[in-house]
Order: structure tokens, then C-alpha cells, then sequence
């Protein structure tokens, strides 16, 4: 169980403002935050990791990382945590990233054919893509074995089909250490297919906590399905008018009427939904 009781001030990108945040993790718990930029879900994670310092009380298991009287230094805490930028020594090979962490070649080895880096072993990070970059990253933030994963938006940079796999990964690797997992994600296929909680934060505080399913499949009244996504552009096609949306990676033609489209203007977040729906999926 980790118990978290803090609050520290901030400068968020709408002024000053009070991250305040009071919430037990399961262990074993693979836990996603999500909220607009700015609302305190990197600096939460840079708080727990000891990188940053805060008030309050953080206790991990029987061990007290933070309260009045200790702070736990981060070399202290036995967590991993895995960077947007990956930050891998440009001068050493893949194995001696790893076992820089840690000198257990066993579990070197065992990482590495996990994540299908095996025959990459002695390559230095400059000659391997980012996806393969982000794959030596999850093995290094996993040599200790850590009680805590803390992932920073970790395959915002990826493309779809190296975040699928990327995302297959460390589920198998959450699962097989058993290690309390938080990721930081602004993607709801990827926080529905790996979180079993997500906690939503707006300007320091929580605004929801729930199940995916609950915080993500939201639908009012008889509507089958329900989207948010970005208008990108209204255009005429005949005597009609089509709105282009943004979902995710994909883009959708909805017809609007001419009162619709008065209310609508290029770059609104919109909400799609239907109450009459059949659809057919294919593979």
C-alpha cells in the first residue's frame, strides 16, 4: 500500500496554484494520471520519486519515504522511472546501460528477450530507433526490481504500431515483478488498455477516480457511443456541411445542419455521439 498525503506550490499555465493530493495505491496497482498539461501529474511523479520536494507524508509499504521529520533521498527509494527522452549514456552499450543500474547479467538477459533486444545487446543507443531507445529505457527502469514504476507520458513519440507493442511489454514486465506501476497518459486507448485506475487532476486536485470504463465511457442519456475530439474544419460539399473531427490518430466526417455549424468554430474540443448505432467491426 502507498499512502499519499501532500501539498506543494506550483506555477501552472493558468497562474499559481496548490497541488493537494491525498490517496492510498493498492500494490500491484497499475495506476494511470491524466489531466490537462499543467495540472501537476509530472511533478507528482518527480515528488514521489524524491526528485522534487513537498509537504506532507508519503509512506510506501512499512517505510516512510517523506513526513515532517524524513526524506528519503531517491537512490533510497527503489523505484524506476522512465523518461520521455529516455536518457540512456550515449557511451555505453545496450548491456552496459542495464548493468550500470545493476550487475545482475541474469536479469539482463532475461529483459532483453522480453523486449526482443537480445541481438542488440552491444549497440550503443545512437544507432537504435527511438522505439528501440524507449524498449532499453523499460529494462533499465526494471533492473532493480522496483516496488514503484513511475512512466512520464513514456511512448508520446512513438508511432501506433511501437506504442502497441511498446504497451504489451510493460504490461507483461507489471505483471511479472509485480510492481505498482503509475503512468502518466494523455491516450485513452493506451490508459483503458493498461491502467485498472486512472485518477483525472485539474489545476492540483482530483477530479475523478475511477475505473477506466467509468472515467473514459461516458454517455449521456440513450446514446450507444460518445467521443471527444477536435474540429479541424467545416467545409460544404453540395448543399451540406461536413465537420471534419480529430479522434485520437483517426478522423471522422460528420454531417452538421446550418444551425450546428453557427455554434461551431475550428479548434473546439466536441463531443460525437449517436443514440442510433449498429456498427460493424472488421479486422
Amino acid at each position: 500500500m502507498i499512502e499519499v498525503d501532500i501539498t506543494k506550490k506550483l506555477h501552472g499555465s493558468n497562474g499559481d496554484m496548490n497541488l493537494a493530493l491525498n490517496f492510498t495505491i493498492e500494490e500491484g496497482c497499475f495506476l494511470a494520471l491524466s489531466g490537462k498539461s499543467g495540472s501537476g501529474k509530472t511533478t507528482f511523479l518527480r515528488v514521489l520519486a524524491g526528485l522534487e520536494e513537498s509537504q506532507g507524508r508519503i509512506v510506501v509499504g512499512d517505510e516512510i519515504w517523506q513526513d515532517s521529520n524524513t526524506f528519503l533521498p531517491p537512490q533510497k527509494r527503489k523505484i524506476g522511472f522512465m523518461f520521455q527522452d529516455y536518457a540512456l549514456f550515449p557511451n555505453m552499450s545496450v548491456e552496459e546501460n542495464l548493468l550500470f543500474v545493476n550487475k545482475d547479467k541474469e536479469l539482463v538477459k532475461h529483459l532483453l528477450n522480453i523486449t526482443e533486444l537480445s541481438e542488440l545487446n552491444l549497440r550503443k543507443p545512437s544507432s537504435l530507433s527511438g522505439g528501440q531507445q524507449q524498449r532499453v529505457a523499460l529494462c533499465r527502469a526494471m533492473m532493480n526490481k522496483p516496488k514503484l514504476l513511475l512512466m512520464d507520458e513514456p511512448l508520446s513519440a512513438l508511432d501506433p504500431i511501437m506504442r502497441t507493442k511498446l504497451q504489451n511489454e510493460i504490461l507483461t514486465l507489471h505483471k511479472e515483478f509485480g510492481t505498482t506501476t503509475i503512468m502518466v497518459s494523455h491516450e485513452p486507448s493506451e490508459i483503458y488498455k493498461l491502467a485498472k485506475r486512472v485518477i483525472v487532476l485539474e489545476n492540483g486536485r482530483i477530479v475523478d477516480d475511477n475505473t477506466p470504463k467509468n472515467v473514459l465511457l461516458k454517455t449521456k442519456g440513450s446514446q450507444k457511443f460518445s467521443f471527444e475530439g477536435e474540429l479541424l474544419e467545416i467545409k460544404k460539399v453540395d448543399v451540406i456541411h461536413i465537420a471534419i473531427v480529430a479522434i485520437g490518430q483517426q478522423l471522422v466526417e460528420i454531417v452538421v445542419s446550418s444551425d450546428e455549424k453557427k455554434n461551431l468554430k475550428v479548434g473546439d474540443i466536441v463531443n460525437i455521439s449517436t443514440k442510433a448505432f449498429n456498427p460493424i467491426i472488421s479486422s
